[in-house]
């Protein structure tokens, strides 16, 4: 048999309702929202159970939600003799695979997050940032596009490298709509603008990424008790100080998925579970192997099945 590894969606993948159902079922489930009640000081539970959606698309509350949720899921399969041998988180979901690998505690996570959440909303101005999915385009040729848009004053960069054919670039509003319009000079068949906050994962995310890094000072990180495999380098790390250091750069820099998963892939890795809401991982996954097998832990249902 090969090698396993538990892997946490980002934002975009919230959904009102999701957890409920390990919530009602399960105590150590439920003790992980009412734990994140407790320590945000107000009913993130009753956002993630009843919305409205407005509220839980806000950044500030998506972030935490995001990692209560994974994590209570998390808590489920506990007993289940499941191990990972790595574990990797897509941006935001990093910290939640931080949890599963001991480095950081659930109650510190829920508070860093909840203040990333609030850094990245407050570092752009609403409307001054943008972010679009461009498909189809070869990585070096949009770079290059992003490169020249940029030298003429409008700012944008490669975001999240998901899967071959989607690739996220972030920036100006200005940077990002001529990329949406110069698509096809990098082979990209169309470019789809996001709804989203902020520039988040690029250089106009710094301001963030500095208030993020005083916060991070005043929280304990373990050394982890399985590899860490990063978004900004797509390479496992087991050394707290380097963890916390590559939290800081994650907040501007490009989230490697796709070097990710092929780097787990290229080290034995033929499993993956993704453990939280919905599944958008398993789609990208899939795009970059199809013979992975991807197994999604995000319903009751799912953690009762036999693994």
């Amino acid at each position: 048999m090969g090698k396993i590894a538990f892997v946490f969606p980002g934002q975009g993948a919230q959904a009102v309702g999701m957890g409920k159902d390990v919530y009602d079922a399960l105590p150590q489930s439920r003790a992980v929202f009412d734990k994140g009640d407790e320590v945000l000081g107000f009913s993130l539970s009753r956002l993630v159970f009843e919305g409205p959606d407005s509220d839980l698309k806000q950044t500030v509350n998506t972030q935490p939600a995001l990692v209560t949720t994974s994590v209570a899921y998390l808590e489920a399969l506990a007993g289940k003799g499941l191990k990972p041998d790595y574990v990797a988180g897509h941006s935001l979901g990093e910290y939640s695979a931080l949890v599963a690998a001991g480095v950081l505690s659930f109650e510190d996570a829920v508070q860093l997050v909840r203040l990333r959440g609030r850094f990245m909303e407050e570092a752009v101005p609403g409307g001054q940032g943008a972010m679009a999915a461009v498909l189809g385009a070869e990585r070096e040729a949009l770079a290059g596009l992003c490169r020249s848009i940029s030298e003429e004053g409008n700012t944008v960069e490669l975001a999240n490298v998901n899967c071959p054919g989607q690739i996220v670039v972030s920036g100006s509003q200005a940077g990002v709509s001529t990329v949406v319009e110069r698509v096809k000079e990098a082979g990209g068949k169309r470019a789809i603008p996001l709804e989203v906050s902020g520039p988040f994962h690029s250089s106009m995310m710094m301001e963030a990424a500095e208030r993020l890094a005083a916060e991070l000072q005043r929280v304990t990180f373990n050394p982890p008790a399985v590899p860490v495999v990063v978004n900004v380098t797509a390479s496992p790390v087991t050394d707290p100080e380097e963890i916390r250091e590559l939290l800081v750069r994650q907040v501007y820099s490009p989230v490697l998925w796709q070097d990710s998963v092929e780097w787990l892939i290229a080290n034995g890795v033929d499993t993956f579970v993704e453990i939280g809401s919905g599944s958008v991982l398993a789609g990208l996954i899939r795009k970059i192997d199809k013979t992975a097998k991807v197994i999604g832990i995000n319903s009751l249902e799912s953690v009762q099945a036999e693994l």
